[in-house]
């Protein structure tokens, strides 16, 4: 058995060698070669000799996400599932129950379920945790267990889940499941046409192009394009997107890299629907990629005004190489860089602090340069919006909240508490806040500052260098004092938090679609975006300047 593991680390190490010839040398043929011979010698030693039994597949896994942590996040080893989920990500559409998870150990976490397709039709709710698909228990599987979900259109498929703490089951029929680039737009009461782009998968272009003609055959004469929370996509739907509201011919985007071939232009090819009207395009901190690309281009071009907050900050492209047996490399090729010559990329990979993780540019190293109109613009850190909103930027508490999932087990408990009748006409409480508040006191949430992350350190270092003792009294003083300030942060940041909390139970109650509705009614960014588009002289001042 070993022997033929030995076999298939070799396979698997010619197999690199060709992928690396593939990308074209940056260095001597010679030091490649060595140290694939090095590695898959260890390998057989390993396999062969070592006091217990081994996992070939398990060592090659953990030895080849080692190496590429080494690079960004962005350059990932793709197994067979990982690379269905892409295609359904890109192409937007799947047989399957119709609902988005995030995997624990132990279970998948409900996060959203579509409206109208089997899991909701089942009376599956976000905040479900499923614990077994069919006879499999998700504990078992070390990753890709929602793949068992996806099937044949028509078949059915046997789920035991716990909500609120009672396991129950039932029987999903699966059907094929539609992932909209545009799940949502409206004509406002002022004529300005409101569309949501949520991701640039294959249809971004399509689905967008027919919103702005429908709005536009409604009477629409300024337009809002909603990017916020898209996390990007397809470089190819950015290009034609911004093609919506550009002229054939205009550079986009280009992008640049030590490998000559990846070295390219990217114009519009496409006859525009409409260069002239009004257009706001709103942002913010998860807003990135193809998204920041769109928004670049406008912002360079002034074709529009940019509103919300600075974008992510991902100016890096990405391409997926065949590696074998259905697997693949998403390899980062290149920067992208916008109109005006911004590499917007905010992390620099190349750089580590002590801690090995990448560092952020600095506003102070950021380059100047010149939109269409002559405007100064920055690189090295997102997309700054034209129109900042202090609503549209996330607090570090608020991201805390959000990543512990302290948000999202609320709104959870609050459905099940409390009856909400309109998605237009609800909003979040102070009462409701307070009740959060106490909440999280008998949670499990808890997060670090920076400024404790550091302390920490500090008393570490002072442990080896024998100073412990005479810093500990001093570290459990400013450690009150930051506890204490980070529960006022709660109520400094309330407005904000409340907002997040609000949108995440409208979600539970009413789906995306009535979270949307909610947005037009009460989001602060849509009402600076009108305003701005209400008023001609402040759209044509802020383009000038």
């Amino acid at each position: 058995m070993k022997k033929k593991f030995y076999k298939q680390a070799l396979i698997l190490a010619f197999g690199g060698v060709v992928l690396f010839t593939s990308f074209g040398f940056k260095s001597d043929f010679f030091e490649i070669a060595k140290q694939i011979e090095i590695f898959t010698t260890l390998f057989k030693e390993i396999n062969m000799n070592y006091v217990d039994e081994t996992s070939p597949a398990d060592l090659m896994d953990t030895a080849i996400k080692s190496m590429l942590t080494e690079l960004d996040p962005y350059t990932n080893f793709w197994s067979e599932q990982d690379v269905q989920s892409s295609r359904i990500n890109m192409e937007g559409e799947y047989t399957g129950i119709g609902a988005a998870l995030k995997p624990d150990e132990d279970f998948l976490l409900i996060t959203d379920v579509y409206k109208d397709y089997p899991a909701d039709k089942a009376g599956l709710k976000p905040g479900d945790k499923i614990t077994k698909i069919g006879d499999t228990k998700v504990s078992d599987f070390t990753e890709g267990a929602q793949t068992l979900l996806n099937g044949s259109i028509n078949s059915e498929v046997n789920i035991t889940y716990q909500r609120q703490g009672k396991t129950q089951q039932t029987s999903i029929k699966r059907s094929s499941v539609e992932l909209k680039a545009v799940p949502f737009y409206i004509l406002l009461e002022d004529n300005s046409g409101y569309v949501v782009l949520s991701r640039f998968n294959q249809k971004a272009y399509e689905e967008t192009s027919r919103a702005v003609k429908d709005l536009k055959s409604q009477g629409a004469d300024k337009i809002i394009l909603d990017l916020r929370g898209n996390p990007g996509g397809l470089l190819s739907e950015a290009i034609n997107v911004s093609n919506i509201f550009l002229d054939k011919g205009e550079l986009i985007t280009s992008t640049k890299s030590v490998i000559e071939k990846y070295n390219k232009e990217y114009y519009t090819q496409k006859e525009p629907i409409d260069t002239k009207i009004p257009l706001v395009v709103l942002v913010n901190g998860q807003s990135a990629s193809a998204s920041e690309i769109v928004s670049g281009a406008i912002q360079d071009l002034d074709r529009g005004v940019v509103v919300g907050a600075r974008t992510f900050g991902k100016g890096l492209v990405q391409r997926p190489k065949e590696i074998a047996y259905g697997t693949q490399l998403k390899i980062t090729i290149s920067r992208y860089y916008t109109p005006s010559g911004r590499c917007i990329q905010a992390l620099d990979y190349r750089k580590r602090d002590e801690n090995g993780e990448a560092v952020r540019t600095k506003v102070e190293d950021y380059n100047a340069f010149k939109t269409k109109n002559g405007r100064t613009v920055y690189d090295g850190g997102g997309i700054l919006p034209d129109v900042r909103l202090e609503s549209s930027e996330y607090s570090s508490i608020t991201r805390a909240l959000l990543e512990k999932n302290a948000i999202f087990n609320y709104a959870t408990n609050y459905y099940y508490q409390h009856a909400v009748d309109n998605p237009v006409n609800y909003e979040f409480s102070d009462a409701d806040f307070n009740d959060f508040k106490s909440y999280l006191k008998t949670s499990d949430f808890n997060y670090k500052t920076n400024t404790e992350q550091e302390l920490e350190e500090l008393l570490i270092t002072s442990q080896s260098e024998g100073f412990q003792q005479d810093i500990l009294d001093s570290y459990k003083q400013i450690s009150a004092e930051i506890d204490k300030n980070k529960a006022e942060e709660l109520d400094n940041k309330k407005q904000e938090i409340k907002s997040v909390l609000q949108d995440q139970i409208i979600k539970h109650y009413f789906y995306q679609e009535g979270l949307y509705k909610n947005h037009v009614a009460h989001s602060q960014e849509i009402k600076k975006a009108r305003e701005v588009l209400n008023n001609p002289g402040q759209y044509a001042k802020i383009l000038q300047n």
